[in-house]
């Protein structure tokens, strides 16, 4: 089974391409095919990878989530009593740094998530030297198969078949046979090519001056020569028309040109358009903010949307890849090594929130000074291992020493100070 529901051979299946003329004298069956209403329901524009990603939208989407995925750091801690340690080694290497010779590790993460949220498929192949995992190779999933063979799952590409022990596959989502996956582009085709047909409507209005389909009403000539040459004859004036500057033309007498269709603002177009924003922003569960839609954004709602992006969607494919790299670099039975990202990558450009985040962490005695230091990329400090606590919230009339020794002054239920000595009646 193909990984992917169309691949490059697309482009070689039929074209939905419309003629541009046709004679008054046509059947109905020729009047159909040409308004697009044949087999009683307009045929919308064929829909493949390529040409969905000529939708902004698209592309806006398709491009954006690859990067976020790529970019958040990947590291690889060994577990010991139940306490995680960060382990640096080849294996870090793989997977935060250079996975091959020829590949950073954001690039080929980036191919990867670029294939999960177009076709539907992100794979790579593991090269061990025995069981130590010592390159990782992406696949091209639209030359790659999968099949089952004796019960157990493989993949053919290139001429070449991998078991799925070794092969790193992310599915956008898998289908009933658990060998194919639904991509968003081909499950979101209808919308997108809704999309692509507005573009290509506007294109075609604003490339004709603005001026929509006419049709000619009047005394026609007889026979498909005659109706040729007249309508060729008006176009020839309108043309002439527009490149002389001339607000108007001449027709011949007891003939009218009259619009045909209806008016983009009435139809609402620019409303429509905006609306296919936020289906593509549908299929895969993105806050339309991040498709620079903000027709219905506040500041408040915005800043929420950024929340969201984080809460409930970049954590869960975060945890969908890190479960698949863990099983496929140590195996199903590992117990004292995984693989997880560090979120708060996201936060590496708000300095403000990251450096407040920092210090709240420091001063409740959740993270040393050196741990921060570290999270910043900065060199450790003498006596920055301790765990410290922020200190000005004490239980009330309790006596704090000063550095002299002397007693600091209390405060008393009615909110007055004094210097910590019992004073007669």
């Amino acid at each position: 089974m193909k990984l992917w529901p169309f691949g490059r051979s697309d482009r070689e299946e039929r074209s939905f391409e419309r003629q541009d003329t046709i004679s008054s004298s046509a059947s109905w069956e020729e009047w159909s095919a040409f308004l697009g209403v044949a087999n009683g329901q307009a045929e919308l524009p064929h829909v493949t990878i390529e040409t969905a990603l000529e939708v902004p939208a698209v592309f806006a989407a398709a491009n954006f989530l690859p990067r976020m995925m790529a970019t958040l750091p990947l590291h690889a801690f060994r577990s010991a009593a139940g306490d995680a340690e960060r382990v640096d080694g080849d294996l870090q290497m793989l997977l935060n740094e250079a996975p091959n010779p020829e590949w950073t590790s954001a690039n080929w993460r980036r191919y990867m998530w670029q294939g999960v949220f177009t076709g539907g498929r992100g794979v790579s192949w593991i090269e061990r030297n025995g069981v130590r995992p010592v390159a990782i190779w992406p696949m091209d999933p639209a030359q790659t198969t999968v099949f089952r063979r004796n019960g157990r799952r493989f993949y053919r590409c290139g001429g070449n078949e991998y078991p799925a022990t070794d092969v790193i596959d992310v599915a956008f989502a898998l289908r009933s046979d658990q060998l194919g996956a639904y991509g968003p582009i081909y499950m979101g085709r209808k919308a997108i090519g809704l999309a692509i047909a507005m573009n290509n409507f506007a294109a075609g209005f604003f490339a004709g001056g603005g001026i929509p389909p006419m049709a000619l009403e009047g005394p026609l000539p007889q026979g498909p020569d005659g109706f040729k040459r007249a309508a060729e004859q008006i176009q020839r004036a309108i043309e002439l028309a527009r490149k002389a500057g001339r607000a108007f033309f001449g027709m011949p007498p007891g003939h009218a040109l009259k619009p045909v269709g209806i008016d983009p603002d009435k139809g609402q177009m620019t409303e429509a358009r905006l609306f296919q924003i936020q289906e593509i922003a549908r299929l895969y569960g993105l806050p339309p903010v991040f498709l620079q839609d903000l027709s219905k954004g506040t500041f408040t709602n915005t800043e929420q949307q950024d929340l969201q992006l984080v809460k409930h969607l970049a954590i869960h494919w975060a945890v969908i890849f890190e479960q698949e790299l863990n099983l496929k670099l140590f195996g199903q039975r590992r117990r004292a090594r995984e693989v997880k990202h560090n979120l708060d990558g996201l936060q590496r450009a708000d300095f403000k929130s990251r450096i407040e985040g920092l210090a709240r962490g420091i001063q409740t005695g959740q993270l040393t000074p050196n741990e921060a230091r570290g999270l910043e990329d900065r060199p450790p400090m003498d006596q920055g291992d301790q765990l410290y606590i922020q200190g000005a919230t004490v239980p009330l009339g309790t006596v704090l020493a000063n550095p002299k020794g002397t007693a600091s002054p209390q405060v008393n239920d009615n909110g007055d100070q004094n210097d910590g000595t019992s004073q007669a009646a």
